[in-house]
């Protein structure tokens, strides 16, 4: 066995024979105790067991109390961690323990380990001012092994190369494992088999999502590779299908019936999933009653059915740049759950009875039956606002007084306005891009939102005042923490570059600030970049059982009660609330946690297939564009390049460092930008810059630009 340098094999002895030693840190054991521990009977692998504890011994690994026995000395030679891999295919460990250090592992020390991966690494004893470099020794659970990518093959064997950036290896597939795969088709392949010391995996495709290029096939490569599945079960089908769509006498126990008070519904003019409507009417004592009601989904969607286990799964829908992929079948999402227009239809409601001054004078809480009036596209609903003429024109009006109330409210009591540009396509029948727009948040929106938060509110505080200490109710809260102090001051000190300033001193002056600053920076184009990093240093908002305050919104308590067609939380809301509302005992807190946390997971992976969808669009977008130049600005900087969005289209690339050839350039992380080495040239986030469309891959979702000043 080598002694200077550890071998793979004794790394993975160490890790056992320390799992023993960490089970019984309570005595000292000898090497022939170990061995009977882990099975080994064997008189060389026996000794073999010795000399490592006798090596580590005098490393300082283990501990040697009496002559011939050893303990586990109190320092952590291994740690379990997450894979985080670089384009160089060396990782770093993000340790599980938040207060460990990152652990580098290079290339060859990785022993099959990929991007996600979660593992056990040993760490190396650290050199004087070298960083914590490691080993894995044992891979604890992979994050996926489908992959997608293009399959090539050949006489004798296949490959495919694979789309995902941080997947550095192709994976080898037998020609017995096609399963009717062509050459250069987009694959979906599945590892089977990673021998130790071998180059590539092996693996066999499981799915053909098409030829490359194809806008069904790329937008099919994109759900496939976030984990969301293309259709839903024939059990879960015809579950939905055996619903029936008219409201029947038996559904109308129990619920208060506003078919006869004024209600419509506000969604984008391309929306077929109605969640909410909204009911007005204005009260003999010169108050309004404004009722928010939303599907009913959990009525018709019961524990553990086949639907509820499929939603549960999927935990939210997926909306990508041309498509919606729903939570729930379309038979729930477009027809028997969506508040379509002159139809009866069953729907759990937070209704306010308001004064003047959008002061909450009663509210309640239960289940609707409703008939909307009328289906208002967010422009048709803006047209009457803004003439004061149309369908429903007293009621929008007023709504939209008291939303604006509601929203001052918001903001004096310490919430923020992110409003972030949104970006659309216009897409031809095949799906290309031939127009991208920002999309215009108007008062329409607006109103909508405000009465929402207020729903989603007041449900939160009605459960969390309900019971405390040990008499808490279980609930689905939605919760965002304050944020990281060195985060924000970081970016308040770069947002001082552009003549703003964040007075840090409490979270009001905070929130107060930052909102001055997205009132000031809207229409400008530093806009985005300085919205986007607002954003990054605040905390993420998530699902949790836990009672905990909402900080973006200012709000103590909060939740999603709103949207239970394409969000699962949702669902859960309305089981927990319908169940105390029936004054039923709490629900199992730790079953809920679980279910939130999952919630959180899936909507994080939602929004990366989202990400990836628009990615695609705007390189779909400028392959027609290569070789021409654009104004843009600098949106993020890296070791290895900076991305520059384009000013007219907010599509996003990347000038590689190393194409910048009039000096040499690294980056100065805390000051977001890259420096010159000789010249001392900076180039700083927010900066513009002209640059020429120079490669798209479309494959990898990549825009390339180079520099031209």
């Amino acid at each position: 066995m080598a002694k200077k340098k550890s071998s793979h094999l004794e790394l993975v002895l160490i890790q056992l024979i320390s799992d023993v030693l960490e089970k019984n840190k309570n005595e000292a054991l000898n090497y022939k105790q170990i061995s009977a521990k882990l099975n080994i009977v064997d008189p060389s692998a026996r000794e073999t067991i010795l000399e490592v504890l006798k090596e580590q011994a005098k490393k300082g690994i283990f501990a040697e109390p009496e002559k011939g026995k050893f303990k586990l000395k109190d320092l952590k030679t291994f740690i379990n961690g997450k894979v985080d891999m670089t384009a160089d295919g060396a990782a770093f460990i993000i340790p599980d323990d938040e207060f460990e250090k990152d652990v580098f592992v290079s290339a060859r020390k990785l022993h099959n380990a990929l991007h996600g991966d979660r593992v056990k690494v040993y760490i190396y004893a650290k050199k004087s001012g070298r960083k914590n470099e490691g080993e894995v020794v044992e891979i604890i659970q992979r994050a996926k092994t489908d992959f997608i990518g293009v399959i090539r093959i050949s006489d004798r064997f296949a490959f495919v190369n694979i789309d995902d950036r941080k997947m550095l290896h192709d994976i080898f597939v037998p020609l017995t494992d096609l399963n009717g795969a062509k050459n250069g088709q987009k694959v979906q392949v599945a590892i089977t088999d990673w021998p130790e010391g071998v180059k590539n995996p092996i693996g066999k495709v499981i799915n053909i999502l098409g030829e490359q290029g194809e806008n069904n096939t790329e937008m099919n490569a994109i759900l496939a590779q976030y984990g969301f599945p293309l259709a839903f079960p024939p059990a879960v089908e015809n579950e939905a299908n055996a619903i029936p769509e008219q409201v029947s006498e038996a559904d109308l126990k129990d619920r208060k019936d506003f078919r006869d008070t004024v209600t419509f519904t506000i969604d984008p003019a391309d929306a077929k999933d109605f969640d909410d409507a909204i009911s007005f009417k204005k009260l003999e004592n010169g108050n309004y009653e404004i009722g928010v009601h939303i599907a009913d989904v959990s009525y018709y969607v019961t524990p553990n059915s086949e639907l509820d286990k499929e939603a549960y799964s999927r935990a939210t829908s997926v909306y990508l740049v041309d498509r919606v992929i729903p939570m729930l079948p379309e038979r729930l999402s477009n027809g028997v759950c969506s508040l379509r227009p002159h139809e009866d239809k069953l729907c759990f409601a937070a209704v306010f009875e308001l004064d003047q001054q959008a002061n909450i004078i009663q509210e309640w809480f239960g289940r609707t039956v409703i008939h909307s009036n009328r289906r208002f596209s967010y422009e048709e609903a803006q047209e009457v606002i803004e003439t004061k003429q149309g369908d429903h024109v007293e009621e929008i009006t007023k709504l939209n007084e008291l939303a604006y109330i509601l929203r001052d409210r918001k903001f004096k009591n310490g919430a923020i306005s992110f409003e972030s540009t949104e970006v659309k396509f216009k897409l031809d029948d095949f799906g290309k891009p031939i127009g991208v727009y920002v999309k215009e948040r108007k008062d329409a929106h607006k109103l909508i939102e405000d009465f929402m938060l207020l729903a989603n509110k007041k449900v939160a505080e009605f459960i969390a005042k309900k019971g405390k200490g040990k008499q808490k109710y279980t609930f689905i809260y939605r919760s965002h923490d304050s944020p990281n102090l060195e985060n924000l001051g970081n970016f308040a000190l770069f947002a001082a570059r552009f003549g703003y300033k964040i007075n840090m001193k409490t979270d009001k002056d905070i929130a107060k600030s930052l909102n001055y600053l997205m009132e000031d920076v809207e229409g400008k184009k530093e806009q985005n970049v300085l919205t986007q990093l607002a954003i990054r240093s605040m905390a993420k908002a998530v699902y949790t059982t836990k009672k905990t305050s909402h900080y973006g919104l200012a709000f103590d308590h909060y939740t999603h009660f709103t949207s239970p067609i394409r969000r699962y939380p949702d669902v859960m809301v309305h089981r927990l609330l319908a169940a105390y509302l029936n004054h039923e005992k709490s629900a199992d807190a730790e079953q809920y946690e679980i279910a939130a946390s999952h919630s959180s997971a899936m909507e994080k992976r939602a929004a990366d297939a989202e990400r990836a969808s628009i990615k695609y669009k705007q390189a779909e977008y400028l392959e027609e564009n290569v070789g021409n130049t654009f104004p843009g600005i600098i949106s993020g900087v890296t070791e290895w390049g900076m991305y520059v969005e384009l000013i007219d289209n907010k599509c996003e690339g990347m000038i590689r460092l190393r194409d910048i050839t009039d000096d040499f350039y690294v980056l100065d992380e805390k000051n977001y930008c890259i420096v010159g080495q000789r010249k001392q040239k900076k180039y700083q986030l927010g900066d513009e810059v002209l640059v020429k469309v120079k490669k798209v891959d479309l494959a990898k979702r990549q825009i390339d630009f180079s520099l031209i000043q």
